[in-house]
C-alpha cells in the first residue's frame, strides 16, 4: 500500500492504519471493492487452517462453529439479535426463499434496473405482479395493495443510495414488508437491519469474505417464509435430524439455513471481526474521503461523476472503455453500462486516488 490514509494520523486513525496495514498489502491499485473485496491476512490463514483440517482428516467441529460465530458477528453490526439471521450461500437463494413466500397476485415494487439477484426471482415466479420505479421515487410510489419492497441499500451500477427512511415509513404507512439489499453497502455504510422485515447480504465484496456466503435477516415473526431450503442443518437438534424428515426446525431465523460452505464461513468470521475492529463509523469516513477526492480530480480533468452523494462507489459517464487500459497500467476498476466504475474502500489510500486520475489524464 502505497501513499497515507485520509485523516488524522494519530490517536484512533493510527490505530485503523496500523490494522489495515497488517493485513493487507495489494500488489496493484485496486478499486474494485464493488465487485469482490480482498481477502485480509487473517482470512488467507483460516482458510489455509481450514483446508488442512480436511486434508489431514482433523475433527470438522471447528468449522462448524465458524458458522455460528460469523452469524453472530454479522447480527451485532446489523443491529439484530442473532435468532434473526439465517446463513445461505447467495442474494439470488435468499430472494429466492423471500419471493416463494408471497402469495399469487401480490405486488412486489422495485427500483429500475436493480441488481438482477435482488428482482430476478420475483419475476420468475410468474404470478407476481413486479412493477418498477426510478429509484428517487421508490418510496412514493408504494401504494395500498403493495405486498413487498426490494430494493438495493446502494445500487451496484453507480452507488446511489436509497433513501431507506422513506421507504421505511411508506411501507409501515401502506402494510407493506420490505426487502433490502446491503450487499454494496454493508462494511462501509452504518447498517441497521432492525428497522426492516428483510434484509439480505453478500459477504464477498465490502465485508471480505470469502465468496459462496450470503446472510438474510428475517423478522422475528418469520414472516411467512417458508423454509423450502431446509435439511438436516435447519433442525432445532441437527444431529438428531440426519435421517428422514426434520421433526422440529430451529425456533430461529437458523430454519432457513442451508448447508452451509464451511470454508467460506472459516474465513468470513474473521473477516467481519476486522470489520468490528476497525468500526464501520471509521471505514464509512475513510471511504468517502477518498470517493470525494476522486470526484474532485474529476472535476480537474473536466469529468463528473454520476450523482451519488455520500457514496463511496463512483460511476464516471463515457468512460467505461477505458477500463482495459487501467487494468494494464495494474489499476482494477469496472466497466458497467459504459460508465467507469471505482470503488473505495478501508485499504485504499489517497495515493490510489491520485495515480487512478493521473492515468485517466494522459
Amino acid at each position: 500500500m502505497d501513499g497515507d490514509l485520509p485523516g488524522p494520523q494519530s490517536g484512533p486513525m493510527e490505530t485503523f492504519e496500523t490494522l489495515v496495514r497488517a493485513e493487507f498489502a495489494p500488489k496493484n491499485t485496486f478499486l474494485n471493492t464493488a465487485s469482490s473485496g480482498l481477502l485480509p491476512a487473517r482470512t488467507v490463514a483460516a482458510l489455509h487452517e481450514a483446508v488442512a483440517v480436511r486434508a489431514e482428516g482433523r475433527p470438522l467441529g471447528p468449522l462448524w462453529e465458524d458458522v455460528e460465530a460469523a452469524r453472530a458477528s454479522f447480527a451485532r453490526l446489523a443491529g439484530v439479535p442473532v435468532a434473526r439471521v439465517a446463513a445461505g450461500p447467495s442474494v439470488a437463494a435468499q430472494t429466492g426463499l423471500v419471493a416463494a413466500s408471497l402469495p399469487p397476485g401480490a405486488e412486489v415494487l422495485t427500483a429500475e434496473d436493480d441488481f438482477t439477484s435482488v428482482v430476478n426471482p420475483f419475476h420468475v415466479r410468474g404470478d407476481l405482479k413486479v412493477r418498477a420505479v426510478p429509484l428517487e421515487r421508490l418510496a412514493e410510489s408504494v401504494r395500498p395493495g403493495t405486498a413487498l419492497v426490494a430494493v438495493s441499500a446502494a445500487q451496484s451500477a453507480d452507488g446511489r443510495i436509497a433513501d431507506l427512511p422513506a421507504l421505511r415509513e411508506a411501507a409501515t404507512a401502506h402494510g407493506a414488508r420490505t426487502y433490502v439489499d446491503f450487499s454494496q453497502a454493508a462494511g462501509w455504510l452504518p447498517m441497521e437491519a432492525e428497522g426492516f422485515d428483510f434484509t439480505v447480504c453478500t459477504t464477498y465484496k465490502w465485508l471480505l469474505g470469502p465468496h459462496g456466503a450470503a446472510v438474510l435477516v428475517v423478522p422475528e415473526d418469520h414472516g411467512d417464509l417458508t423454509p423450502i431450503l431446509a435439511t438436516w442443518v435447519s433442525a432445532e437438534k441437527p444431529w438428531d435430524s440426519c435421517y428422514g424428515p426434520v421433526q422440529e426446525l430451529a425456533h430461529s431465523a437458523r430454519r432457513f439455513d442451508g448447508p452451509p460452505a464451511l470454508f467460506s464461513y472459516a474465513g468470513l468470521r474473521h473477516s467481519l471481526a476486522l470489520i468490528e475492529e476497525l468500526g464501520v463509523a471509521a471505514v464509512h469516513a475513510h471511504d468517502l474521503a477518498l470517493a470525494d477526492r476522486f470526484r474532485a480530480g474529476l472535476a480537474t480533468l473536466g469529468r463528473e461523476a454520476l450523482p451519488a452523494p455520500g457514496s463511496a462507489i463512483v460511476s464516471v459517464p463515457g468512460l467505461g472503455h477505458r477500463q482495459p487500459e487501467l487494468g494494464r497500467a495494474g489499476i482494477e476498476v469496472s466497466n458497467r453500462a459504459g460508465n467507469l466504475r471505482a470503488s473505495f474502500h478501508l485499504y485504499n489510500t489517497t495515493a490510489d486516488v491520485d495515480r487512478l486520475l493521473d492515468v485517466l489524464s494522459g
